[in-house]
């Protein structure tokens, strides 16, 4: 065992640090055989953060109101363009872009999707009423998940 090479390749450590500094990388992992090197810019770690699994809406199932249904049927939904998290409004305390039985533009700014660390702003699809808001401030949500319903 005299001729086995140590598990720790610091060349490689200072390697990976160099081209982490070379790059807009904040972490970065290599596994090669039964060695595994992880680095991370910053002291923080987000992966190794449990993760909460998003739950879904109850829309779907027989305990939902049914007063629900007939709005989200009824009208024409507008969808998230992204994955990310919705927020009602521009910053925490603020009005709510949209309210249920507001009048929207096309255009108009109905909610934000926040993805990566930007901001993105929703607009409305076409011109009509705010019947019901799908989602909660603060909720993830997924590519083409309805965010309103518009009459």
């Amino acid at each position: 065992m005299a001729t086995k090479k140590s598990a720790i390749d610091t060349k490689l450590i200072k390697e990976l640090a160099d081209l982490i500094n070379e790059t807009d990388l904040t972490e970065i992992e290599v596994m090669a055989d039964d060695i595994s090197i992880r680095l991370s810019r910053g002291g923080k770690v987000v992966a190794s953060a449990p993760i909460p699994a998003p739950v879904a809406a109850p829309i779907a199932t027989a305990a939902a109101a049914p007063e629900s249904l007939p709005a989200a049927a009824a009208g024409t939904s507008v969808p998230s363009p992204m994955v990310g998290t919705a927020y009602h409004s521009p910053a925490p305390g603020a009005d709510a872009f949209v309210k249920v039985g507001q009048k929207v533009k096309k255009g108009e700014t109905i909610m934000i999707v926040e993805a990566m660390k930007t901001m993105n702003q929703i607009p409305s699809t076409q011109d009509g009423t705010v019947v019901a808001i799908l989602v909660e401030d603060g909720q993830p949500v997924e590519y083409g998940e309805a965010l309103i319903t518009l009459e």
